[in-house]
């Protein structure tokens, strides 16, 4: 199947108005709103080469062609944060999940930091389910895929919440790590368990690696209205082999949305040794993976003077609280060419970049 590839010019930016909400108490989810967030995905990477992605992700992992689109000009400035931009995006499906696939076609970003390991601060994967681990490990030594684990790994009947379940890290041509993931009857979503033809199932989730989990629930959780869905603690030899990193103990705080795939936060209670996030990392560069949340929609009639609360503008809002952004400002492109009225990117507190959008 082709992709629709059109070319878009942006207009003018529309003033965005931003508007102050009351504090949020750190531990707190705040009970007179709404969570903010009503779905996840897609979830996204910068890539090289985008006709060798697209094949990557089509051919070997069976996703989905959707839509294929260029744009450039001073709403796509302000959202990327990137002058004189020019990208071309595609969107690809997989099952219920959806990825995307942005090309840099002026100015072109970096490569990934040398020598990235799983557990640099800068670490985000999608984990792919599989119906069968052993035929979808088959297929991906047949097309020479870049190993980040040794092999499939069988999580230990020790640990009751991940006991039972395989899983196993590669990369794509640019580099960005990729999880096959397989559920035992009992553990994750039940429709992964449904009969299927299909090898490649969907995504289960977006992983990150964090310094702090309690700071990043504060910012997932308080802020954004994620909710907790499990926890788990993980070490072990079998541990250490899927991260490939030696001593590896992680807590994993698995997050859920209304909607889409979940966000998994993973802290290394050891090795300490994970260096941060790139302070001068830009949308273009390699290293960028942006997580889309769509927020809910914020009342026309809310104004500067208005009080938080239920029809408030939450995209604005979230974009004033503090964190750092990508996006010069909230941008609103003309043309909807990216699939949202309005949009915004921001940084979790470990630098990982979070796009708001309203459809």
């Amino acid at each position: 199947m082709s992709a629709r590839r059109v070319v878009v010019r942006a207009g003018a930016v529309l003033a965005a108005a931003v508007l102050l909400a009351a504090p949020v108490a750190a531990g707190q989810a705040p009970p007179e709103r709404a969570p903010a967030v009503l779905a996840v995905g897609p979830i996204g990477m910068t890539v090289s080469d985008l006709d060798r992605s697209v094949e990557f992700y089509t051919d070997v992992l069976h996703f989905e062609p959707e839509s294929d689109v260029e744009v450039a000009g001073a709403d796509y400035e302000r959202l990327s944060g990137v002058f004189g931009v020019r990208m071309r995006v595609a969107r690809l499906r997989l099952g219920r999940e959806e990825i995307e696939l942005t090309q840099y076609l002026a100015p072109e970003g970096r490569p990934y930091p040398a020598d990235t390991r799983s557990n640099d601060r800068w670490f985000q994967h999608a984990a792919i389910v599989v119906r069968d681990m052993d035929e979808a490990y088959r297929a991906l030594r047949a097309a020479k895929v870049r190993f980040a684990s040794t092999g499939p790994q069988l999580l230990p009947a020790w640990n009751p919440n991940a006991g039972g379940i395989r899983a196993f890290y590669f990369r794509d041509p640019d580099g960005h790590h990729l999880e096959l993931i397989w559920f035992p009857r009992g553990k994750g979503d039940p429709r992964w368990q449904e009969p299927s033809s299909r090898l490649f199932l969907g995504i289960d989730h977006t992983a990150i690696v964090v310094g702090d989990t309690e700071r990043s629930l504060r910012f997932y959780r308080d802020l954004l209205g994620f909710r907790v869905a499990g926890e788990s603690r993980n070490s072990g030899t079998e541990q250490e082999h899927l991260n490939n990193v030696e001593g590896a103990s992680l807590r994993i705080t698995g997050l859920r949305a209304p909607a889409g795939p979940g966000v998994e936060l993973l802290e290394y209670l050891t090795p300490r040794d994970g260096r941060p996030f790139p302070a001068d990392a830009r949308a273009n560069d390699l290293v960028h993976w942006q997580t889309t949340l769509t927020v809910r929609p914020g009342s026309a009639a809310s104004g500067a003077g208005g009080t938080a609360g239920a029809g408030d503008d939450a995209l604005a809002i979230l974009s004033s609280r503090g964190p750092p952004l990508v996006s010069r400002a909230v941008a609103m492109p003309a043309e909807r060419a990216l699939g949202f009225s309005r949009g915004v990117v921001i940084r979790d507190p470990d630098g990982h970049a979070v796009q708001l959008i309203q459809p």
